[in-house]
């Protein structure tokens, strides 16, 4: 498969799946859903939708990919949080709840809910660095936002003194949902870093 057209997976244990899958497809990719170690392998890249961060993390250990998810990560996997995925992407979660475990990958601090609850869901437009012409629309649901960063990780966007997007080599997050605008320009910026990471691969 040529290096334009990338596979890229969606954890889909819980979560809007369908919306990544169609932004992914719009942004030049083939977009799988993946549940098992056997078709995360099948992936050059992976998104983590949003969701519920606790149930998400629950149900990947419980499919076997929690361990396969986070060797990917560690070798270099582009991923792309959203949301929840942020949350499973971020060396620390402030307020943990109780069994919840992150895959890691980010060098930050993130608080879940922080924009408070399903009632307090709120669009905003968010000026996001690489992402080129008008600010991106962000869907804000029950979402985390970034407390810190530490010296690997380039902060992308901000919204209202909160950072809300952060990148650290191939590993990508956002608070908000891109993916239920119809705006695919984050989703291209992924697909981007995906299709870098494969070229040295086929020179």
């Amino acid at each position: 498969m040529s290096n334009e057209v990338p596979v890229i997976g969606v954890l889909a244990l819980q979560g809007d799946v369908r919306e990544h899958l169609i932004a992914l497809a719009a942004a030049d990719a083939v977009a799988r859903p993946v549940r098992r170690p056997e078709e995360l392998a099948e992936v050059d890249g992976l998104v983590l939708p949003g969701g519920e961060s606790t149930t998400i993390s629950k149900l990947a250990v419980l499919f076997g990919v929690m361990d396969p998810l986070r060797a990917r990560v560690r070798e270099g996997m582009p991923v792309y949080g959203t949301c929840a995925g942020m949350i499973m992407l971020a060396d620390k979660i402030l307020d943990p709840r109780s069994g919840q475990e992150t895959i890691g990958g980010i060098d930050m601090i993130v608080r879940r809910n922080a924009f408070g609850r399903q009632n307090e869901s709120f669009e905003a437009a968010v000026d996001v660095k690489g992402v080129e012409g008008d600010p991106v629309e962000g869907v804000f649901i029950r979402a985390p936002w970034v407390e810190s960063v530490g010296a690997g990780a380039e902060v992308l966007a901000e919204h209202d003194g909160h950072i809300v997007a952060v990148r650290q080599g191939n590993a990508l997050a956002t608070s908000f949902h891109p993916e239920l605008t119809g705006d695919h320009r984050v989703h291209r910026l992924f697909a981007d870093m995906v299709r870098a990471k494969r070229a040295p691969e086929s020179l």
